[in-house]
């Protein structure tokens, strides 16, 4: 519809007036508003705000009411009232206007962390321009929170490049949040929320912003002034009965300590770190080599992989014998933006990373250079970073736990034609873990049919307050003695290899939400 030749624009006005107000389909109605993006008046505006609710249509009305000039209010009063998934669209039309009411808007509704990625945060930093909103006398202290979590949110590990590096003001915004951040009311919300910027500050990609010889230091250390207060203190003290609210408690006694640890003087430091659990992002093990974040100045196209992935498995011990590990994945995946990988080796009393591989880009790159660390100090790191477990919660130990036993038996699955997956914690549920496998018929025998038909299963164990030894030892002793494909749900595989397999196949969820 944007190239269709229109010579009749009066009718062709009239005609999308009629689909949009009388349409009784997606592609009649969206037809109907393609053609008002390009003739629509001042009129049309209050139809297209009410279609903005649907969906299915949000997108488009968004693109006609920006092509349209509408007034702010019309894509505030959309935000407002649309669903959260339509809501990013709006917030990065509102964050386009040069206006006041706009700019009122952004800096004073707090936003769903689905709605507001790191692009879009530093989209809506640059247009209130934050470093000078926080500079001014009178504000409300939902501005600093504001201020706090678009900081956060630039440094998050959904995107494809560390946003806070690409935000001019970054380290003078830095400096006026802090400054504020004593007057902020002492909430769990808070708390959260100054955690994380002390987190990224101390080891995430915020380390490599062009700071002032201590700046950033001082910044950690005001704000551990400020959550070792008796008032921010009791937050962290309390016992919150709604579950996500007592995980949140409970990730911040874990992670209260560690931004403000003071690191030792070796040259490699492995810090496994966990984002806030009420965000959708991902545990990593940060790789710091002279204090600076590897994997944001090195790759910069996703976070470091898990502890699990690079810590319980050895492969980032040194052994004479080089050895190539994947450090970082793309956050799209290998397979479209590529990865980060090195190659480890001892040589002598020394530990080479060297031969880097990453995905090239459209401007040159400087080649990585060849890291050596003196092999005792090395050791040691690695040691401390693979017993250390103080990051992690139940349900992920008693994964991990799992996952050990099934790599050294792997028959436990074997015996019942399948093969193991992946193993970790529920992304919709952390305190569930998660055991995924595959079942292929003949698969213990030696027989698979590789064409033949498989299913993928997900079997959920949610944590029952046992301690994380108990409940992973009950489920190697299940897996044992009953077949997983009886208690564990299908999840992967086609319908037609359900049918074949005699296993039902799961229907989509309601979009109603009914119970």
């Amino acid at each position: 519809m944007a190239d269709l030749p229109l010579e009749e624009t009066v009718a062709a006005r009239a005609l999308g007036r009629r689909l949009t107000r009388t349409g009784t389909s997606t592609l009649t109605v969206n037809v109907g508003i393609a053609l008002l993006a390009r003739l629509g008046e001042p009129e049309d505006v209050p139809y297209l705000k009410i279609l903005g609710l649907l969906r299915v249509l949000a997108r488009p009305v968004v693109g006609a009411l920006t092509t349209l000039d509408c007034p702010t209010a019309a894509l505030v009063w959309l935000a407002n009232h649309a669903e959260s998934r339509a809501l990013r669209h709006l917030i990065v039309a509102i964050a386009a206007r040069d206006d006041h009411e706009a700019r009122r808007w952004l800096i004073n509704t707090p936003f769903d962390s689905g709605a507001v990625g790191p692009s879009t945060a530093r989209r809506i930093a640059e247009a209130v321009e934050l470093a000078d909103v926080l500079r001014q006398e009178q504000f409300e202290a939902r501005v600093v929170a504001q201020a706090g979590r678009l900081l956060s949110r630039m440094t998050g590990l959904r995107d494809y490049q560390p946003e806070i590096l690409s935000y001019r003001q970054a380290t003078t915004t830095y400096d006026a949040f802090v400054a504020r951040a004593s007057q902020l009311p002492p909430t769990l919300d808070h708390y959260a929320l100054l955690l994380s910027v002390a987190l990224d500050l101390h080891s995430g990609p915020s380390v490599l912003l062009d700071w002032q010889p201590r700046q950033r230091e001082a910044l950690l250390r005001t704000l551990e002034a400020v959550l070792s207060t008796r008032s921010w203190a009791a937050v962290a003290e309390s016992e919150p009965e709604e579950p996500a609210e007592s995980r949140r408690v409970h990730w911040i006694r874990r992670a209260a300590r560690q931004p403000f640890h003071r690191a030792t003087a070796s040259r490699f430091r492995v810090e496994t770190t966990v984002r806030d659990p009420a965000g959708p992002d991902t545990v990593e093990a940060r790789l710091l080599i002279d204090g600076r974040p590897l994997v944001p100045e090195a790759f910069g196209k996703g976070p470091a992989n898990s502890p699990e992935y690079l810590l319980d498995s050895g492969r980032l011990r040194a052994t004479a014998e080089p050895r190539e590990v994947q450090l970082a994945e793309a956050y799209c995946t290998e397979g479209c933006c590529g990865a980060l990988y090195v190659t480890i080796c001892r040589e002598g009393d020394q530990v080479v990373w060297r031969d880097w591989r990453r995905p090239p880009t459209r401007q040159p790159q400087a080649p990585l250079a060849e890291y050596r660390f003196d092999a005792a100090d090395y050791d040691t790191e690695i040691e401390r970073a693979e017993n250390d477990r103080s990051w992690a919660w139940p349900a992920r130990n008693t994964a991990r736990l799992i996952t050990a036993e099934l790599r050294d038996q792997p028959d436990l699955l074997t015996r019942w034609d399948s093969r193991v997956g992946w193993i970790g914690t529920d992304f919709h549920d952390q305190d569930s873990a998660v055991v995924s496998f595959t079942y292929w018929p003949g698969l213990a025998a030696g027989q698979r049919d590789k064409d033949g038909p498989w299913l993928q299963f997900i079997w959920s164990l949610p944590d029952d307050g046992t301690p994380p030894e108990h409940q992973a030892a009950a489920a190697l002793r299940q897996l044992a003695e009953q077949d997983p494909k009886t208690y564990a749900q299908v999840r992967g595989g086609s319908r037609s290899h359900a049918e074949a397999l005699g296993f039902p196949w799961p229907e989509p969820a309601d979009p109603g939400g009914s119970a």
